[in-house]
């Protein structure tokens, strides 16, 4: 079912965005519509489209949406940059992109790119008559918005996820974008204590709390617990962040206690052919199944047919896969790290590890394999509430709206 819209239209907003849509960033999508049912208009302006392939129908829809900056071509962008040289903001968004250069790991270069990008953003926001700005990720997609607005375009504002920010802050000068904007936005209590390291403390009162959003009628009926042999979902892109390689080794002690027991990994990505060489080193191929991407009905199903997801990171924000396994009533086993404590309740809603600990993610998947069906479902059901209260991408929408809607006041 579809939720309807709230009210008629009555601010128009930019999401100004890197790469959009891709498969592991829904919650981006989820929360742009939220947005248009609260009373919003929302231009979707990314800087590139995905070089992985849609699979989802939602995605593809918003392709077709979205206006992709560099695909207008270095022409327009260097017109677009040209005819703001002699208005007032341009110096000042000039010096800015000379000093976050310089500071950066990518370069002044790289960022007279972006301030290129910010020029025809500035220009298309004017011509649109939009009102603010909002993006995802304290990266590039951040230094557009804050340049486009230096140029005398509308305001601003973005949404930190972790842990790319946290990990180069200074690089990605976190601390000017959050200063510069009208407020931020953390997912998470942890992501707003990351922020408040680098932002001035006049800024600390910006830094908002909205959590990523679940629609829950996609969740209206979970399946209920499936008997059988242990089976697990781990869903996300397969690089060194999400640890893959160390759940791949701790199921390896897990079937010699369940011989059959089932990993499914879902996701793709650069570590794909490592995973599949450890996979048959350990003599896993008829344990372990790399699906590949699918689409969020494929997710949803995946997550029907399993006990319990499996989130092995080394470095997070607050994953969306565990919000969804929770919704669907599964109980998390998950790495004690970033905002993941604030969602997982050991004992209650499932297990929090240490990253990177082999054997105790060993452990604690065994003592799943241990519990009961019964006690499987009753903590399954008390993350599912814990997620619905606390995640509603409505409720968290119109958070953000009201936010937005504080900047013309």
């Amino acid at each position: 079912m579809t939720r309807k819209l709230s009210k008629a239209v009555d601010v128009k907003i930019a999401y100004v965005l890197n790469t959009y849509p891709q498969p592991s960033h829904s919650f981006i999508r989820r929360e742009i519509q939220a947005l248009e049912r609260q009373g919003f208009d929302v231009a979707r302006f990314a800087m590139r489209a995905s070089d992985t392939p849609l699979v989802d129908k939602g995605d593809k829809a918003e392709a077709a949406k979205t206006e992709y900056v560099l695909a207008k071509g270095l022409g327009t962008l260097a017109a677009a940059l040209l005819r703001e040289i002699s208005q007032p903001g341009f110096g000042a968004a000039f010096k800015q992109a000379i000093a976050m250069g310089r500071r950066s790991s990518t370069g002044v270069l790289r960022h007279l790119v972006y301030l290129a990008e910010a020029a025809w953003v500035k220009q298309r926001c004017k011509s649109e008559s939009i009102e603010h700005m909002h993006a995802h990720f304290g990266t590039n997609s951040a230094a557009v918005a804050m340049f486009a607005h230096l140029l005398g375009g509308p305001t601003f504002s973005f949404t930190a996820h972790g842990p790319e920010e946290f990990d180069a802050p200074q690089s990605l000068s976190l601390g000017t974008k959050v200063d510069a904007s009208a407020f931020t936005v953390a997912i998470s209590s942890f992501g707003r204590s990351q922020l408040s390291r680098w932002a001035a403390f006049d800024a600390w009162d910006r830094i908002k709390i909205v959590h990523c959003g679940i629609e829950p009628q996609k969740f209206s009926n979970p399946t209920a617990m499936p008997d059988g042999d242990l089976r697990l979902a781990a869903i996300g892109r397969f690089v060194e962040q999400k640890g893959q390689m160390v759940l791949v080794q701790a199921f390896a002690d897990v079937v010699k206690a369940q011989p059959k027991a089932q990993l499914y990994l879902i996701g793709d990505g650069e570590m794909r052919a490592d995973l599949e060489a450890a996979i048959a080193g350990y003599g896993l191929q008829d344990n372990v199944t790399l699906t590949g991407w699918l689409d969020e009905a494929g997710v949803r199903a995946q997550l029907a047919e399993a006990h319990a997801l499996v989130m092995p990171s080394f470095a997070e924000g607050l994953p969306m896969v565990v919000m969804e396994a929770m919704a669907a009533a599964r109980p998390v086993v998950a790495t004690y790290i970033a905002g993941t404590p604030e969602l997982v309740l050991p004992g209650q809603t499932g297990w929090l590890v240490p990253a990177g600990d082999q054997e105790a993610l060993a452990r604690a998947i065994l003592d799943l394999a241990a519990t009961s069906s019964d006690t499987r479902a009753k903590m399954g059901q008390a993350g599912r509430l814990r997620v619905l209260k606390r995640h509603d991408s409505d409720v968290e929408a119109a958070k953000l709206a009201a936010h937005i809607r504080s900047t013309k006041g």
